[in-house]
């Protein structure tokens, strides 16, 4: 059975992911598309940088062809925010995207976007998912001529140029003179993923690494902007010769940062900069919605300056909904994927790593710098996740475990639990533990925030050996 997980359906490629399946997925698409949009249906398909996504892309688009579907595909390859914004331009039906975004490259994947330029609501993916289990059960035969001949004859796929209208929409949202202007020397790290180029074509002071086509991602253990995976970027970082690194995932949509000392920066403070900088100085009103997994200091900011807060299972999808439905300054989760009332309802990795940039400029403060303002208003605040690969019957057994409602974890106290996605543990001192099992691959996700990396430590620990 395809399922659809947090952000759409992935699989090992060959195994799981083939073409075959995708067929089936494009062919429930096909027949959702028809059923809410009975005149002239259009949709965008891009893809990353992994292996075989060109072919991925151009197979569902033939498939959609095939049922008198228009087809706008990317003549290259886009990241996901770029499909996501000309998905709005066009008002087309709906968008794909043929990515496994920060997954391991043995994998490929397949995201869905709404009309509105942002992740499919829960409610869009679970019509999706009932076509495609009535096509399962009895798949059908699938007649599709040419992708030559869907180009050039029927004019029902139609290649273009994803990337000139996008640049100019960050030119026109973010101030890149004033990036340009401050001397600010940026090392930038695509991971050998989707985001390749885009900030080189508005920033003049900067340097790109893992900015080549590898399918395999060379020397990225996995296209992840987590401290973890950007060891040569923090190695480049204490040579001194950059003031600032942004880094991008696989499909661009998550940002992460590492300062001039080569610390990396988490996506809990890259959120917290955001909101200041959106509320303090571009003066933005709204809500602000964060999921289970994001720092406490987004709750505490909230209520400092009397801002509704709205709290979200994991997946930007949750914020995404919200973001169409009233005006939100700024949302997201922990993964360092974060969206803004500035730009559309998705997250944008390089648009995010842009905003830090101006952010930088306009206050005329080194990353590190506004990163200790964060400390000196909030407390310190720490925090790690632990991924932990393990059968699926051990998942079970941790997640077990978790609902019985364990009194402490080691020597801490637990003082309530939220149930919202997984389990989240709080004890006395406000600190937390958040267990989860990933909706796209087989392991269970440990997050912990404390004053201290030994307190998170200490959590994260406890967490793995519960019983």
């Amino acid at each position: 059975m395809i399922v659809f997980g947090t952000d759409g359906w992935r699989g090992v490629i060959a195994r799981d992911f083939t073409f075959d399946n995708l067929r089936l997925v494009s062919l429930a698409v096909a027949r959702y598309v028809h059923r809410i949009e009975k005149k002239s249906p259009t949709v965008v398909i891009g893809y990353d940088t992994r292996f075989l996504s060109a072919a991925f892309a151009r197979e569902a688009a033939c498939v959609l062809a095939s049922k008198g579907i228009t087809v706008h595909l990317t003549d290259s390859i886009s990241s996901t925010p770029q499909v996501s914004f000309h998905t709005k331009q066009r008002s087309s039906t709906l968008g794909i995207v043929i990515t496994a975004s920060h997954n391991p490259p043995e994998y490929s994947g397949f995201k869905l976007k709404g009309t509105y330029g942002g992740p499919a609501t829960p409610e869009i993916v679970a019509e999706v998912e009932k076509e495609l289990r009535v096509i399962e059960a009895n798949p059908p035969a699938v007649k599709m001529k040419s992708y030559d001949e869907y180009v050039s004859d029927l004019r029902l796929i139609k290649p273009f140029d994803a990337k000139s209208a996008y640049l100019r929409h960050l030119r026109k949202k973010i101030d890149c003179d004033a990036i340009n202007d401050s001397g600010v020397r940026v090392l930038f790290d695509p991971m050998h993923g989707a985001g390749i180029g885009i900030l080189p074509s508005v920033l003049t002071n900067i340097k790109s690494i893992h900015d080549e086509l590898n399918p395999s991602f060379g020397e990225v253990d996995h296209p992840e902007p987590i401290g973890e995976c950007l060891e040569p970027a923090i190695a480049k970082m204490k040579t001194g010769k950059f003031d600032v690194c942004i880094a991008t995932d696989g499909d661009a949509d998550r940002v992460g940062a590492i300062d001039n000392k080569g610390n990396f920066v988490d996506s809990h403070r890259i959120f917290m900069l955001l909101l200041k900088y959106l509320v303090e100085d571009k003066r933005k009103k709204g809500a602000v919605v964060k999921t289970v997994s994001l720092t406490s200091m987004v709750n505490a900011y909230c209520a400092k300056h009397n801002i509704e807060l709205y709290e979200t299972p994991v997946g930007f999808k949750y914020t995404a909904k919200l973001m169409t439905e009233m005006n939100v300054i700024i949302g997201g989760e922990e993964s360092g994927g974060l969206g803004t009332s500035l730009h559309i309802p998705e997250r944008d990795g390089v648009f995010n790593g842009l905003l830090l940039l101006e952010m930088m400029a306009k206050r005329k403060k080194s990353l590190a710098q506004m990163v200790k303002e964060l400390d000196d208003e909030f407390g310190p605040h720490r925090y790690r996740r632990r991924d932990v690969h393990m059968s699926e019957q051990q998942k079970k057994q941790i997640m077990s475990a978790c609902a019985k409602g364990p009194k402490k974890l080691g020597k801490h106290t637990v003082t309530s639990v939220l149930t919202k996605d997984g389990f989240k543990f709080f004890i006395e001192d406000g600190s937390w533990l958040l267990v989860r099992a990933s909706g796209t691959e087989p392991l269970v996700r440990f997050y912990s925030e404390a004053p201290s990396l030994n307190i998170v430590n200490e959590l994260l620990d406890a967490g793995l050996h519960l019983k």
